[in-house]
Formats: C-alpha cells, structure tokens, sequence
C-alpha cells in the first residue's frame, strides 16, 4: 500500500514511539498521526501528536479529521504499574479497545488495522502443549490480568472484523520482549542482582528483540498480512540457561512461598510481579511460529538466544560468573556424573 495515511495509539510507550519514528523514514508514509494522554519520550520529527483518550469517542472526529486508512493499536498496557492501578489497566484494555473499534467501525476510508497482542493469551499451566499455534485456545480461560485483557481485545477485534469484512485485519502475538532499551517486568527480573526462582522448576522462555518487533509491525503496516500470527525470534531457552547467560545467581524458592518473595518484590517497586507473570516462571510458553515465517513472510533477525545475548550486552548487567566459567562448570558436572557410575557401585 503506498502513500497511506496512520494513526498509532500508544505512541509514548516504546513500541508506538519506535513504530512512528520506523514509518517517519518511510517516503511511502504520508501522514502519521500519534495519539496518546502523554506527549512521546523520543524525538519524532513528523508524527503530528494529538493528546486523546481512546476511550472517548471523539476519537472518531481524529480518524476522519486525520483521513486515516491504516489504524494501530498499540496502547495495549501489560502490567498494573504502569496504569496506575489493575482497575485503571483494565479500563484502558478493555474498555479502550472497545471504543477505539467502536469509532473504527464509523470511518469509512479505513483500510487496515493492526493490533499488538500477545503470546500470554495462551497461558501457562503444567497441562499446556509443547508448543501453541494460534489456532489453539488456552487450557484454562485466564480469570485476571493482562492475559484476561488480551483475550477479550482479540475477541473485540474479531468481532470488528466480522463488521468490516473490507478492512484487513493483523493481530500479532508478541513473545516477551527484550533487548538493549526496552523496560519491562522480564528485564528487570533479569537485572535483579540475586534472581528468585521457583525451586523445582526450569520453564522454556522464548524473547522477542525489540528491533524485530518493531519491524513486523513496519511489515504489517506497508503489506497485506490478514490473520492472527505468534511472533518471536527462533527457539526456546531455558529459565536456568537465560540466567547462567547473564551471570546471575538464582534463589530457588518453594513454590507455598513464590507469592509472599513476589509481593516482597512487588513492594520494593524494582519488578512488577504479576499472578500470570509468576506463573509464566513456572511453566513457561512456547508459540510455533510456522505460520509468520510461511504465511506472513517474516523472519527476525534475532534467534531467542540472540535477542538475549544482545540483552546481556549492551545492559552491561552485573555479572556474578562469567559465561565462560557457567560453561566449565557445567563441564566439570558432567565429567563428575560420567564417573559416578565407576564409583557408586563400590559404595
């Protein structure tokens, strides 16, 4: 599509900000318009800010005033701390959404809508697949949260799409996102000096980098890609391989007791431990991403191991070990096992 016209919701939050400087660069990109109740952070040169609530209904008056024909939705909110409260979250979320389709449906000259969602609508519990498409549903329907939320903002936008049948429309689950500037939850999880961990338990984690997201984002704008797509870098790691990689120390602890170290956590303000995000360090997720390589046509440049490394790097986190020396532990671990069988029977 050439010579579109976009508005981006969320654009003082990373992913909107970073989105509109990506289309900024875009000769093919004729008007951006960024809407949010905070100015951006970073320096957009021709994104034309307008201070709006989606949740108002004069947001109508913004995509016909804009001529907009290509809307994203990025101001999806994944943790309570930075709405100001879960009551405040959800309203933004749900109630947000709901209104932002709502004057969508109104515009005539809108062509395409793009949502950002995420893979934890899949949950995590000790039942789960080994690895979810998106034609999956959860095992359980998330009762709280910022999973609860992302399911019915799916549900609105399916619903908007059965409406608009002549608008394409994109929905991207994103695994979690990491990399040198972005701030969220699993990151500062990943900065803590001493990492608590649930004892007895090593999930699979798969990372988005941060760039990557950007860019499926750029690519769900300027191409046609209707459909719902898991979106993350290639391959899993492990809890205790993620942490061996940034030369962290971990603390298990009994699971009767995850709450009570998370809310201690919670408190200090240094991670927002949500219920979902505890549980995500229990079972993990894992999400095929077939369908984006396939049908979408998009590979990131980051494997998982990558994105983290890359993490690792640039934050310059302070390290207890050095991977080289994880990696000889482990080596002299293994020499010890191989032995064992020598030994043991002699005992």
């Amino acid at each position: 599509m050439a010579k579109q016209r976009v508005l981006i919701t969320g654009v003082s939050r990373f992913l909107g900000g970073r989105l509109a400087q990506r289309l900024e660069s875009d000769p093919e990109i004729e008007g951006i318009i960024g809407v949010d109740t905070d100015e951006p952070t970073i320096d957009l040169q021709r994104t034309e800010f307008v201070r709006a609530d989606i949740r108002n209904p004069l947001i109508i008056k913004v995509l016909k005033a804009g001529e907009i024909d290509t809307l994203v939705h990025a101001s999806v909110v994944a943790t309570p701390a930075g709405a100001g409260g879960r009551s405040n979250m959800k309203e933004i979320n749900v109630i947000g959404t709901l209104q932002l389709l709502a004057a969508a449906q109104k515009h005539e000259g809108l062509k395409k809508v793009v949502m950002k969602s995420s893979t934890a609508i899949y949950g995590s519990e000790p039942t789960d697949p080994a690895i979810f498409t998106e034609e999956m549903a959860p095992r359980s329907q998330p009762r709280t949260g910022y999973a609860k939320d992302a399911v019915e903002v799916e549900n609105y936008a399916r619903g908007f799409g059965r409406r608009r049948p002549d608008v394409t429309l994109t929905i991207l689950r994103f695994a979690n996102f990491i990399g040198p500037l972005i701030d969220t939850p699993l990151t500062r999880y990943f900065q803590l000096p001493v990492m608590p961990t649930p004892f007895g338990f090593d999930p699979r984690m798969q990372f988005l980098h941060e760039d990557d997201a950007i860019e499926a984002l750029y690519s769900a704008v300027r191409d046609t890609h209707p459909g719902t797509f898991n979106v993350s870098g290639d391959g899993v790691l492990y809890l205790s391989q993620a942490i061996r990689l940034a030369g962290k120390v971990p603390m298990p602890i009994l699971l009767p007791f995850a709450n009570v170290v998370a809310a201690a956590v919670r408190r200090t303000g240094l991670v927002d431990f949500s219920p979902e995000q505890i549980r995500f360090l229990l079972y993990g997720r894992v999400g095929d991403v077939a369908r984006l390589k396939e049908v979408f046509g998009f590979t990131p440049q980051h494997t998982t191991r990558e994105a983290f490394e890359d993490f690792v790097a640039t934050r310059r986190l302070a390290r207890i070990f050095t991977s080289e020396q994880a990696e000889q532990w482990e080596q002299d671990v293994y020499r010890f096992l191989s032995r064992r069988p020598a030994w043991a029977g002699s005992i």
